[in-house]
């Protein structure tokens, strides 16, 4: 059973952080500019992009890799939630509140696996670390 439990959370560590990997790396380059303006646009300031980039591009391989995975869980979640509050509260635009529900959702995933750890299949693991 414990075989199971690991390879379900490896599972869900290679499926959980690709959109934060794909998003991160799109900021990447010709996109850095554009996603700056809307971020300050929406009354967040531009400087905080490079952080942007590094919890979901670098977090997102963390997870990835069962690296840090308490830690990088715990700001992923909050980073989450606080994206959901900061570009998807306003319920007039259509998207926004399945995006909303979307962020909470993902949330909850990544405070599940800060709660239950990177399992077996981990650098965390490996290097025999809780962080």
């Amino acid at each position: 059973m414990k075989n199971l439990e690991n390879g379900a959370i490896l599972l869900a560590r290679i499926m959980m952080p690709v959109l934060f990997i794909v998003a991160g790396y799109g900021k990447l380059g010709d996109a850095y500019a554009g996603t700056q303006q809307y971020m300050q646009a929406m009354g967040v300031p531009g400087f905080l992009l490079p952080l942007t980039i590094l919890l979901e591009f670098g977090g997102g391989l963390a997870i990835l890799f069962g690296f840090l995975t308490r830690t990088v869980a715990l700001f992923t979640a909050g980073f989450t939630v606080l994206t959901a509050l900061l570009f998807h509260i306003d319920f007039s635009v259509a998207p926004n509140s399945l995006m909303f529900m979307k962020n909470f959702t993902i949330a909850g995933g990544f405070l599940l696996l800060a709660v239950t750890g990177p399992g077996k299949f981990s650098i965390d693991h490996l290097l025999n670390k809780k962080w």
